[in-house]
């Protein structure tokens, strides 16, 4: 028997394809990962064929690259390393339970950010989302890979709003973490297993968090949501001095003011908004150099009340940095309701706003103090001049993170992919400001593609506890092969 019929005893013939044509959309992304064609397609639909799929990948000894996101993709996690199978879980899309009382949500890998928004608003409530992710992106990788969330003030830790999961190891056995993890079906587990570190110091959340799926794959995890507010205002805070914008936030979140709470250069906000590439160079020549949005919400109690109180505090530490609150965007007049869509909704235009005008893009993101992301726009700002600026427009996007006592930071690099020589210059370009970002203290928790090698070399002693862990999860190393360290 060969080994496509194997996996189609698993699954059935319709989930499984060796298409050539759809192979090659598993085969690359906007990385530069080199591309490698996977072997097969698999789309289990339950636990059970997942724990199959990995029982039958450990007899033959061949890797299996989880994807659960539609395309577009961008960080080579999930390009083929070593070939293997694919193992597609799109088609595990159940919305398992919403609990409005005690506020969260229980999803299969499968569910997208276009499928759970809407039927989250039926019932009042919302997610603490990135900004702007794709209508396919899967809602547990993105939480899974610790994408940053636009509300800070409810995020407590950076696994926030990610709760408990089901995961199969390597092994083919299945374990669920948290509270989940205690005896029984989780049906009968209190609130459905929804805390994180469960009934001992163990948390074992944080082994599969940002592990590209090389220690376990989820099945389901459960999820933190957030009521709807009944009331918004929102707010834009231009300045030609960042250090005055990260002061703001800063204070603001000690408070615990706003809700939505991120900082983006004209160059970042003009690709979002803009329908052309001439409204583009419109956007970016009129749009202020900096500026924060901040969004303050009422709730179902005294909603006028509340925003009242939150706009003393905004206008008390914006008159004390010197800086003006407008309700109007400067040189976006008149979209201030589509901006405040646009803070709580999945992208669902094609193209993706991120490859808008036919071109593709990079971004170098890390974490750093709220403190500290001036100084590295200053840096980014110094390799563009040294590189002679051949990379063209570089957008830059803060985002406040844990309630304002971390920040992503994230530079996009935007170009064209048709070019082998503009496509070079970026790949040079990228990995020197990574590594010059990196030294001066830029802290790489994600370390995707090429940045693997530069984050792990100097990890000597924690690349070989990890490589012990992996060896007791998965010892046959067949959960996506040659990722993170492995």
């Amino acid at each position: 028997m060969n080994l496509k019929s194997r996996f189609v005893d698993i699954v059935g013939s319709d989930n499984v394809s060796d298409d050539p044509i759809l192979l090659e959309t598993y085969a690359k992304d906007h990385s530069f990962i080199p591309k490698r064609s996977p072997l097969l397609v698999v789309f289990p639909r339950s636990r059970q064929q997942v724990q199959e799929i990995v029982k039958l990948a450990n007899d033959v000894k061949i890797p299996i690259v989880p994807v659960s996101s539609g395309p577009p993709r961008f960080r080579g996690d999930t390009v083929p390393a070593l070939s293997g199978i694919i193992i597609d879980f799109s088609r595990m899309k159940k919305i398992m339970r919403i609990d409005p009382v005690n506020r969260y949500v229980r999803v299969e890998p499968g569910v997208t950010y276009g499928d759970l928004i809407p039927e989250l608003r039926k019932l009042g409530l919302r997610l603490n989302i990135p900004l702007l992710p794709r209508f396919s992106k899967s809602v547990v990788t993105s939480y899974l890979e610790r994408e940053p969330v636009v509300i800070p003030k409810y995020q407590y830790d950076y696994i926030d709003p990610l709760l408990t999961a089901e995961v199969v190891f390597g092994t083919g056995d299945i374990f669920r973490t948290g509270s989940a993890s205690g005896p029984g079906p989780f049906e009968m587990l209190k609130a459905d297993g929804v805390n994180p570190w469960g009934p001992g110091s163990i948390d074992f959340i944080r082994f599969l968090s940002g592990a590209q799926g090389t220690m376990g794959l989820v099945t389901w995890a459960t999820i933190k949501v957030e009521v709807i507010p009944t009331l918004q205002k929102l707010y834009f805070i231009p300045s030609e001095n960042l250090s005055k914008l990260v002061g703001l936030a800063d204070k603001l979140l000690r408070m615990r003011v706003p809700d939505e709470c991120l900082i983006v250069n004209n160059i970042f906000f003009a690709k979002i908004l803009a329908q052309s590439q001439e409204e583009y160079e419109r956007l970016k020549a009129d749009l202020p150099a900096w500026f924060s949005l901040i969004c303050l919400a009422g709730f179902r109690r005294y909603p006028e009340e509340r925003i009242s109180i939150m706009e003393k505090y905004l206008k008390d530490v914006s008159d004390e940095l010197k800086l003006h609150m407008l309700t109007t965007l400067t040189g976006a007049e008149g979209k201030e309701k589509e901006i405040l869509e646009l803070l709580s909704s999945a992208w669902v235009k094609d193209p993706y706003w991120k490859i808008k005008f036919g071109r593709s893009c990079q971004d170098i993101f890390f974490l750093t103090s709220l403190s500290r992301a001036p100084m590295f726009t200053k840096i980014m700002a110094e390799i563009d001049t040294k590189f002679g600026h051949c990379v063209g427009d570089i957008g830059c996007y803060i985002q406040p993170l844990v309630q304002g006592r971390g920040c992503h930071c994230e530079f996009h690099i935007s170009y064209d992919e048709s070019r082998p020589q503009e496509v070079e210059k970026v790949k040079t370009f990228f990995m020197y400001a990574s590594e010059t970002l990196m030294r001066n203290g830029a802290f790489f928790s994600r370390p995707y593609g090429l940045w693997a090698e530069m984050v792990y070399g100097q990890y000597a002693e924690g690349v070989n506890a990890l490589r012990k862990l992996k060896m007791i999860f998965d010892p046959n190393n067949i959960l996506n092969p040659g990722k993170l360290c492995f």
